[in-house]
């Protein structure tokens, strides 16, 4: 007989992640009892589905009664189980809260004005959340490097982090840009993280790097031409001169 729970753990497993509209995850997210299996099966083993209802897929981690057990059994407390070094999980945390925090923002935005429209309409239909990656911000790799590059070891421990975490599945590089990957949504507890970094040091940092980006595109737009015309006119009057 086909066991579909150990099914979907085998590829979690293997794949490390899954979308949300694979009929298996579907299953795990909307059947109740298959969920209720799943969740006993996995804290068997000390894990627990990673999933949240704005992220567009799932995943695996340790169980919270298993962390101590996992990150502390050795002499010191260890932050992650794939070897990414503190400046990487750093860097991982600056990524995470420069995508993350605004995508969640635009997420419970577009459904307010989803909800707002809906209640003009009298058979109105729930709206899913969006998961799309348009509602992800990207990052340029230069504003990163910029901005924190001192911070996190320099511009070559950055960029060879960068790699790492794009391998892992946190990230995805494209023409110097990083973009959120399958796995960068689940990377943290999202109730437990976002007060915290937005309270905290990093919060001010991600101010900082906020105001001076906004500063740079108005400058950039300053030493635009208003118009062709105008242009125009101060090349016809250089030519003028020089004649």
């Amino acid at each position: 007989m086909h066991d579909e729970t150990a099914s979907l753990v085998t590829r979690l497993l293997a794949q490390r992640w899954l979308p949300r509209d694979d009929a298996q995850a579907r299953k795990a997210l909307l059947d109740e009892a298959f969920r209720e299996d799943l969740d006993r099966r996995l804290e068997a083993v000390g894990l627990e589905l990673r999933e949240h209802p704005y992220a567009a897929y799932i995943g695996l981690a340790v169980a919270r009664k298993s962390e101590r057990a996992v990150f502390g059994g050795s002499d010191s407390w260890i932050s992650n189980t794939m070897q990414i070094d503190r400046d990487g999980v750093a860097l991982l945390v600056v990524i995470w809260a420069l995508i993350v925090l605004p995508k969640r923002q635009r997420q419970i935005e577009r459904q307010d004005v989803d909800a707002a429209a809906s209640q003009a309409q009298m058979f109105a239909e729930e709206k899913p959340i969006p998961r799309d990656p348009t509602v992800s911000p990207v990052i340029a790799e230069r504003t990163l490097l910029a901005d924190f590059a001192d911070k996190l070891g320099g511009k070559t421990r950055v960029n060879f982090n960068l790699g790492t975490l794009n391998r892992l599945g946190f990230i995805i590089r494209r023409k110097g840009e990083v973009a959120e990957g399958p796995l960068l949504d689940l990377a943290f507890d999202y109730e437990r993280t976002a007060r915290r970094i937005l309270d905290g040091a990093l919060g001010d940092l991600l101010a900082d790097a906020s105001s001076r980006a906004t500063r740079a595109a108005a400058d950039a737009s300053d030493d635009e031409p208003l118009d062709d015309t105008d242009t125009d006119t101060e090349n016809e009057a250089g030519a003028t001169d020089d004649v």
